[in-house]
Parts: C-alpha cells; structure tokens; sequence
C-alpha cells in the first residue's frame, strides 16, 4: 500500500464516522472514543449509530459487483443521514471520515470510497483507509473485551486465523482457496436457498433440522484449509438427490438437504476448530475471538466452545450487529488509526481487492 500521512498522536474525546460496502452490506457507523486514562486501559467507546442496508438477490443467485456498487451508491447518502440523525450530531462535530480500503469486491469497494472522498472534501475532514479484517478484529476485542487471544475470522471473503504480535496481527492459517462464508453461499445457491436475510443463517436454520451425517472431505493441511472439494462433493451429492437418484442414511431413510446442511456445518467447523487449537497452543493463548459474518452461527461458536473448554479457555464473540459487516467496526479501527496521527491522503485513498491483514501497522497497541 502507498505510504500514508503520520501525524502527532491525540489524547481528546473524539468521533469518526465510518462507510462500510467491502461486499452486499452498506453500512455507515459513528463512533466516540473518550481520552486515555494516564493510567489504565482507554474508557469503552461509545456507539452512537450503527445503521447497515443490505443489497439481497432472489434465490440460486449471487450479488454481481455491479450491481453491489449500484446498490451502495443508491443508498449511501440516505443512511449517512440517517446515522446522523440517530447519533444527534452534526457533521462539525466528526473527526475523520473513516473508510473500508479493502480488501473486498472492487466496484462496490470504489463507490464507497468515493462517498467518503466526497465527504471528507465537503465537511473538511481528514480521510483514514481501514483494512476491513483489521476492523472485525479491533471491533470484536472492544465488544467482548477480549484481551489477546486467538482471532478466527470467518466470512464470505476471507477465512483466517490470527495473532498478534509486535504490532501486526500475524495469519497463522488461512484458506488456500474459497472462504467459509463463500462456500455456505454457493451451497445455498445449488439448494435454491432464500437469500434473505442471508443464505447462510438459512443454511444455519435447515441444519439444525438435520438428523443424519454425510461423510464429506476433511481438508486440513497443516495450519491451512480447503473447501473447493467439499462444495463439489455435496454438490454433486444434491444434484443427484435433485434428479431422482436418493441418497440413504445408514437406517434407510432417505438423505435430505436438512442432512446436507448439517453435515456440511460439521465438517467445515471441525476443520474451523481444529486450526484454531493448533494457534492457541502454539501461541500459548486461553482466548479465541470469532469475527466476521459466518461468527454469528451458534454451532460454530458451541463447537469452538467445547474446544476451548478443555483447554480451560474462553470464546468471545459477537451478534449480528457486529459480526455481519459493519460501519462502526470501520468508525472504530479508523479512530483508532486517527488517534495515533494516521491519516491518508486523496492521493493514496485508492482501494485494493488484496490487503492482507499482517500489512497494517497496529500502532495503537503496544502490548
């Protein structure tokens, strides 16, 4: 990424408005951070709008990126707006005007970022790039109060496990090629899954109701995972379930695609689950933090929780309003980047598809 402008650090209340639109969700956050303490942690930021709309396609169909930014362009002013108007403030009362610089799909990246260019030049206002990873993780340690622990960041673009260490969160493991949340979508589409209010909660609502295990692929290899084999494994599974050909269970009844749900959430979590041990005993941490939108699923939490459990460990996560994407969760992680004296310039406001989450200088922590 281009070199960003370095300012005197700050130690004063402080707000910051934030634009979230890395992918379907369109969110606009405000945020306030009180004055450091000389001694102790800083005093919890306080949230003062957190207003999200999400752009949603019928059933067996993705959200195209055109027509993302279209959604996004359409609705961004109304819930700039909108969170004003819920926070009390006015726009002198903002410090930064804080924005997703990636990583993310690019069109609806691009009509994000322009709305915060647009703003930052109206209200006179200094701009702060936020890496969207960073922002899960900085918002779900504020929310729980998690301290150090192991992240597992699982959503529709990016599946990581992470550390931190010497001001980088450090990926331990990772996909080596589609994320949780992508496979759990492109699932939903092959069942013709409604995508409201997103495929994978329906996903998570059909495998509760699922009785019986289909053995799939278990793809873990070494710190890392692989979902491509499992999705087209089951997909053929439904295909044939879909033309006639049944699939039976061990006591004769006849596979359902509450089944396949089911199963596909076993697998994959176990996979989940298995990775993250790996990083807590290696990092000798007792925490895990699950951020991102597929952290909302409570069997993923349940099964990371007997995990942790035995280890004499603790999960910490968030609900929707925090995992799913989200503009204060950008408000948050650019406050915090803000505070140190980060800003970034018209010039090297761009945003980026790839924007790994170990390239971002944590100089906000020095623990």
């Amino acid at each position: 990424m281009p070199s960003k402008q370095q300012l005197p650090a700050i130690d004063r209340p402080t707000v910051a408005l934030g634009l979230e639109g890395s992918a379907n969700k369109l969110g606009v956050g405000i945020i306030r951070h009180f004055a450091r303490r000389k001694a102790g942690p800083r005093p919890p930021a306080e949230i003062l709008a957190n207003i999200r709309h999400t752009y949603i396609t019928p059933p067996g169909e993705g959200f195209l990126p055109r027509d993302t930014a279209k959604h996004h362009r359409t609705f961004v002013v109304k819930l700039v707006k909108d969170a004003l108007k819920t926070s009390g403030l006015t726009p002198d009362d903002i410090d930064c005007v804080c924005f997703t610089q990636g990583p993310g799909m690019g069109a609806p990246l691009q009509s994000v970022a322009i709305a915060a260019r647009t703003i930052s030049m109206m209200w006179d206002k200094p701009l702060v790039g936020v890496n969207h990873c960073v922002g899960h993780i900085e918002m779900g340690r504020e929310i729980t109060g998690a301290n150090n622990p192991v992240v597992l960041y699982v959503s529709g673009g990016n599946t990581q496990v992470i550390a931190y260490s010497h001001q980088r969160y450090r990926i331990f493991g990772e996909t080596l090629d589609m994320a949780v949340g992508n496979c759990l979508d492109r699932f939903a589409r092959t069942l013709q899954i409604s995508n409201d209010p997103s495929p994978g909660y329906n996903i998570e609502l059909l495998a509760k109701k699922g009785k019986h295990y289909v053995e799939l692929p278990y793809t873990v290899k070494g710190m890392d995972v692989s979902m491509s084999g499992i999705l087209a494994y089951i997909d053929g599974v439904a295909n044939d379930i879909s033309s006639g050909n049944p699939r039976y269970a061990e006591d004769g009844e006849i596979i359902t695609k509450e089944d396949l749900c089911f199963s596909l959430q076993e697998t994959i979590f176990a996979m989940l689950v298995e990775i993250t041990e790996r990083a807590m005993a290696h990092v000798g941490s007792q925490q895990v933090l699950i951020v991102g939108g597929v952290g909302c699923n409570q069997r993923l939490q349940d099964m990371m929780a007997i995990m942790a459990r035995d280890r004499a460990g603790a999960v910490y996560a968030t609900d929707e309003r925090f995992c799913i994407d989200n503009g204060i969760m950008i408000a948050h992680a650019g406050l915090l980047a803000y505070e140190t004296g980060f800003r970034t310039s018209l010039d090297d406001s761009v945003c980026t598809q790839r924007f790994r989450t170990d390239e971002v200088l944590i100089a906000w922590r020095d623990d």
